[in-house]
């Protein structure tokens, strides 16, 4: 045989061998485009299974998206906490999600077109949640989800998770995504200011009666002695309902995903007669805003007070330290000053003065010593005006 023959030989299995690997591909291309889709959505959210209805209530009727979708690809509202990942094989699918019936939500059906395919989307259906149910849970209730999926009228079957309803007194302050990236949401602490409590007009005519102030005229009367009176009047009217001081803030959850604070509402602060710094600073936060006086919350580490400005301007402010309206050891508070021995035979409305000042005092203080963490916006500092910006993307919690 000649060295053609060989060489020719060899160069038809050469060609051979590239079109066999050439319709192998192809087959594969063609197997991976169209084999039928397989059950592979699942139940998702950010909150680590967790749902808080203090923060569903308080942005119910605002635009405000205060949960951060991990994925950039999204689709529907992200306020509804409750979501499942997909991907299809094909683009513009046609995705129908329905979310079975809870004591906590109706039943609901969403329909979604995915764009893009073979990319992982993370949708969001449509939660039709009973407010009033979720205003008077008091203490975390687990729920199953049961969602079925639907892809282009082929059903993917039904897939159910276990979820922590969270008590209506649980604050979300914070959670983490993709294991590092924190999100405060301490914005949250607006919700318990609630100046629209009915409530609040018993208390007002309360303060009235002291003799105090005549009238609430917030920033009207321009003189700061007038703002002052006004302050004192609340201060000196919850004195007499002789709240006291509860240092009670924990909650049950447990998770390095989310971050919570137990905070009473208006009602149940008022209902018990306790408070700790967090109900304190959001209670009177209330009353504040109530007769037109803007309240500011602040927070440092493990402790809150309120503040509120003294002009319309906001030009001056001032701090209360609200712990001490209960029944306190001033010497607590000022060690060296042995305060609780001059108050032998003054008044009730005198030891109450005493007290406004001397909270204003100490709460001035820790502001000015800590004012550059305070306004840092680090971890567990805040200041937080309760202002109509504020109110238009948090609404107050009511009963």
């Amino acid at each position: 045989m000649s060295i053609k023959y060989f060489l020719g030989h060899a160069q038809r299995k050469e060609i051979l061998g590239i079109t066999s690997i050439f319709f192998l591909v192809v087959i594969a291309i063609l197997l991976f485009t169209f084999s039928p889709f397989k059950n592979t959505f699942e139940i998702t959210d950010e909150l680590g299974g967790n749902i808080f209805p203090s923060a569903i209530l308080s942005v119910a009727t605002t635009n405000t998206q205060i949960i951060v979708p991990e994925d950039s690809m999204y689709l529907g509202n992200s306020k509804s906490c409750i979501a499942i990942k997909i991907k299809s094989n094909t683009p513009y699918s046609h995705v129908r999600i329905e979310v079975a019936e809870t004591p906590f939500f109706s039943k609901s059906v969403s329909e979604f077109v995915i764009a893009k395919s073979h990319t992982e989307y993370t949708i969001y259906p449509d939660i039709i949640w009973k407010y009033e149910t979720l205003k008077n849970i008091s203490q975390a209730e687990p729920i199953s989800v049961a969602i079925s999926v639907e892809m282009n009228k082929k059903n993917l079957g039904q897939k159910v998770r276990t979820f922590s309803v969270r008590s209506i007194n649980e604050c979300l302050l914070g959670y983490v995504t993709n294991g590092k990236i924190f999100h405060d949401t301490s914005i949250f602490f607006a919700a318990y200011v609630n100046e629209d409590n009915p409530n609040i007009d018993k208390i007002l005519h309360e303060a009235l009666n002291t003799r105090i102030v005549n009238r609430f005229s917030g920033y009207q009367n321009l003189r700061s002695k007038s703002i002052d009176k006004q302050v004192f009047a609340l201060w000196n009217v919850l004195q007499k309902r002789k709240f006291r001081y509860s240092s009670v803030s924990n909650t049950s959850l447990s998770s390095n995903i989310v971050f919570s604070q137990r905070v009473r509402t208006f009602d149940d602060a008022l209902e018990s007669s306790q408070i700790n710094c967090v109900d304190g600073s959001v209670l009177f936060a209330s009353l504040l805003r109530a007769i037109n006086i803007d309240p500011i919350l602040i927070r440092l580490p493990g402790h809150m007070f309120v503040g509120y400005y003294t002009d319309s301007k906001h030009k001056n402010k001032d701090f209360l330290e609200t712990t001490m309206i209960g029944d306190v050891n001033l010497d607590d508070y000022f060690p060296d000053e042995k305060l609780d021995s001059t108050m032998v035979g003054k008044s009730q409305n005198q030891i109450s003065r005493i007290a406004f000042d001397k909270s204003k005092q100490y709460a001035n203080n820790k502001y000015q010593e800590n004012e550059e963490l305070i306004h840092s916006g680090k971890l567990n500092y805040m200041f937080l005006e309760i202002s109509r910006d504020v109110r238009q993307k948090i609404q107050p919690l009511g009963k």
